[in-house]
């Protein structure tokens, strides 16, 4: 039987890692896979989940089954995080999920079961998993202009001129903010005007926010997502606890329907929990016990925020520090927008070959598209970094 598989692709991303850890050369700088690094180069533990985990460990009576929907107080608290005070909870149903990625495909098999001709519109860019889990949950996929390589910035006209090709069997996926890979987020403007052709056409809006907090904070990274939710009938939402809370290994996610009424809504639910229990069954307790520790306890709420907003701020830092020694020290202005962008990605409009020289001369490792990941930098790594991207130009 298995005489007959192919030798299968390395995974373009999650490979760099392997090949970083094999590289024995101490100038290394690894801006490939998408983690949040201090300064000391390292992806800690945030202290209000250090608090939360000593506090569950120290209560805690059972390792029991948590159910097919996993914990009911993280599922009501993270689609309050993700949705604030936006009027739908009568109409909503959240599942946790084994992360942002199990949602993924728990949202496509919903699709496919739902209305198995639906087909997903991604940006074009966009994250590298979004078309291999849909297109293996059955379903099609089609991309819209989003990044112009020019400005590398969004385009806005043609962005919203492919959408209003899309009508009622399509689904259109969103970057909830801090697009992955790109870095470039549509402003409100752009989200009203998404709005506006997913009422006009009858698209399904999708929004996948994996990194609220990173950009503009929690509330404003949200503005958008919260927007198009008060105005549509339908609308699926994935979303991931691996940066805001540093739950990288603990795979902690969610599935947010939003519906016409509470009945369909509760069918969808019905729904996705028969669908968890032929695939995963249940997720797993731990990181949703320890989110739902810091959101219900308003001292770790605030430790949470305060934390976060820390390391958004030092985000905005690395890409101002970087931006500033390449203008300073190199005299080139040609990066000036990595300053605009947001979150942890930027794109730098390099070729394969020239990510390839990246790594091979220099040791720096980012992925073959162009995305760099600012998250991973050190402060100590800039100068380093910037005089590598300058010779390879």
């Amino acid at each position: 039987m298995l005489s007959h598989l192919s030798t299968p692709a390395l995974d373009p991303i999650l490979s760099l890692s392997v090949a970083f850890r094999q590289d024995p050369r101490p100038e290394k700088v690894d801006l490939g896979i998408g983690v949040y690094k201090n300064s000391q180069g390292e992806t800690p533990i945030m202290q209000a989940v250090q608090q939360a985990q000593k506090w569950v460990v120290e209560t805690q009576t059972t390792k029991s089954y948590v159910g097919l929907a996993g914990c009911e107080e993280f599922n009501q608290s993270i689609a309050k995080l993700v949705l604030g005070e936006t009027p739908v909870f009568d109409r909503l149903t959240a599942i946790q999920t084994p992360g942002a990625s199990g949602a993924l495909r728990m949202l496509g098999d919903l699709m496919r079961v739902a209305q198995p001709e639906t087909t997903v519109w991604l940006t074009n860019p966009s994250y590298i998993n979004h078309k291999p889990v849909m297109e293996a949950a059955g379903l099609k996929v089609k991309y819209y202009a989003y990044f112009s390589s020019q400005s590398k910035m969004v385009d806005v006209e043609r962005m919203l001129d492919d959408l209003s090709q899309a009508g009622p069997k399509d689904v259109v996926l969103l970057h909830g903010c801090c697009h992955n890979p790109t870095g470039a987020d549509i402003d409100f403007s752009a989200w009203q005007a998404i709005t506006e052709l997913a009422l006009k056409q009858g698209f399904t809006p999708f929004v996948d926010i994996a990194y609220q907090g990173f950009g503009g904070g929690l509330e404003e990274d949200a503005k958008g997502l919260r927007h198009m939710a008060a105005q549509v009938e339908e609308m699926l939402i994935t979303t991931s606890c691996s940066k805001n809370f540093g739950l990288y290994r603990e795979r902690t996610g969610a599935a947010i329907v939003l519906g016409k009424n509470a009945q369909e809504v509760a069918n969808a639910r019905g729904k996705m929990l028969t669908l968890a229990r032929s695939t995963y069954t249940m997720p797993p307790a731990h990181g949703a016990a320890l989110v739902k520790t810091v959101l219900q306890s308003e001292a770790l709420t605030s430790i949470w925020k305060q934390e976060l907003n820390e390391m958004q701020h030092r985000l905005l830092s690395l890409r101002q520090t970087l931006c500033n020694e390449l203008r300073n020290q190199h005299n080139t202005a040609q990066f000036d927008f990595i300053e605009n962008h947001k979150g942890m990605f930027t794109v730098l409009g390099f070729s394969a070959e020239q990510m390839h020289h990246l790594r091979e001369e220099f040791a720096i490792y980012g992925v073959a598209d162009g995305r760099i990941n600012i998250a991973g930098l050190t402060e100590k790594d800039i100068p380093y970094v910037a005089e590598a991207i300058v010779k390879v130009s």
